[in-house]
């Protein structure tokens, strides 16, 4: 059993990271690196949240790379090197990667295959890998992937109307923030096993935002498609857009493709509707008409894209808010239930503002949930389970 888990989480401007005790998957430590690109600053605290580690470097230089080094270092030092195994969140599997894999070379070649479709998410993912090869390539890693959970969806959940060859070649609907979801399935069903089984609606909302349709514990449907900017509007990202809007604009406005994925990663949602931050507590506090569009437009896509789950699922038993804006914005959840009254669900206030566990009233027809996700824990469970397994042994059977 290897002495401590690490798992490393890596976003564009940020890796996070947790140490876990072997065996149990305890919580000794989390943290993580922020302002990568601007002013990097290191974070460790314990679970009592105690910081026993604060630094900040100059931004000159410092890149993913010297962020997982620095972390890395001070994750030997905390646990005396006894880092059995390190667990990352890699947010693209493509077709052939399913499962969570033992890092190998030939395996790190194929995900990077995968970065034209996730040009924002997969290179941060894979920087952390390539850097702890480098720098301790004893340790062994394990990548799980946010598509994985969706490739149990119908054929015709993941299909566009389009060629078949390109379909073959690979242009389908994935579905992300999987990891997420298969947390909170599991933990659904820790809470309420009859929920777990049943038809279930899962918002994970944040500044990365989609919906999942899950039925007896499987994905059946999801907002996020091809990439991870379409279905609902997020924090900078604008969701679902007709195709014929991006010609209109290399057409007329004659931007090319950079400038396109831009302005659809990163200068709509939230931040584009309101031109005042992608940051819902920030337009929650704001007089501005403006603000109140953003957050309004926000609520009618989760509404609408509901209802399409919802059909796909034939009815549903319970409805789970996740994820930073889900867990901890009880306006946001009245205003989308309230919008789901057709569907027979109503909250008690009483239990929306603790915002934790059940808070649908008891006359509703919906169960409605809050359950805060944890993709690192999870990660953590798949590490260990990687590391166990006989074919551990000899990595080369992980290859592709």
């Amino acid at each position: 059993m290897p002495d401590c888990i690490a798992v490393i989480n890596a976003g564009s401007s940020s890796v996070k990271f947790a140490i876990y005790a072997p065996g149990d998957a305890l919580t000794l430590y989390r943290g993580q690196v922020e302002g990568i690109g601007t002013s990097p600053h290191l974070r460790i605290v314990t679970t009592k949240a105690e910081v026993i580690a604060d630094r900040t470097w100059s931004p000159d230089g410092f890149n993913h790379e010297t962020a997982t080094r620095e972390i890395l270092l001070a994750g030997q030092q905390l646990v005396q090197g006894r880092v059995g195994g390190i667990g990352h969140r890699v947010v693209h599997g493509g077709r052939s990667y399913a499962v969570p894999m033992r890092v190998t070379p030939t395996l790190l070649d194929d995900l990077a295959k995968l970065i034209p479709l996730a040009p924002l998410h997969q290179p941060h993912n894979l920087a952390p890998i390539r850097a702890i090869m480098a720098a301790a390539p004893s340790i062994p890693q394990v990548v799980c992937f946010d598509t994985a959970f969706h490739r149990t969806q119908p054929h015709l959940a993941q299909a566009f109307g389009l060629p078949r060859s390109l379909t073959d070649e690979g242009v389908q609907r994935y579905g992300f923030h999987g990891l997420s979801y298969e947390y909170l399935v599991s933990r659904l069903r820790e809470l309420s096993p009859a929920h777990a089984d049943a038809r279930v609606v899962i918002a994970h909302l944040g500044n990365g935002a989609s919906l999942c349709a899950v039925k007896a514990g499987r994905s059946v449907a999801s907002t996020m498609g091809f990439t991870a900017v379409d279905g609902l509007m997020m924090g900078t990202r604008c969701g679902a857009l007709d195709p014929g809007v991006i010609l209109y604009l290399m057409q007329e406005h004659r931007m090319d493709a950079a400038l396109v994925e831009d302005l659809i990663y990163r200068r709509s949602g939230l931040l584009g509707v309101s031109g005042i931050s992608s940051d819902m507590r920030s337009l929650r506090a704001s007089d501005e008409p403006a603000a109140r569009e953003a957050i309004n437009l926000f609520v009618y896509r989760i509404i609408r894209e509901i209802g399409s789950l919802v059909a796909s699922l034939g009815g549903v038993d319970a409805l789970v808010f996740s994820g930073g804006i889900g867990e901890h914005d009880p306006l946001t959840r009245a205003e989308v239930v309230e919008g789901c009254r057709w569907l027979g669900a109503a909250l008690d206030p009483g239990r929306n503002t603790r915002g934790d566990g059940l808070i649908s009233n008891d006359a509703s027809r919906v169960a409605v949930w809050v359950i805060p996700t944890d993709e690192e824990l999870l990660i953590a469970q798949h590490t260990a389970a990687v590391l166990l397994a006989p074919s551990a042994r000899d990595p080369s059977a992980e290859s592709s």
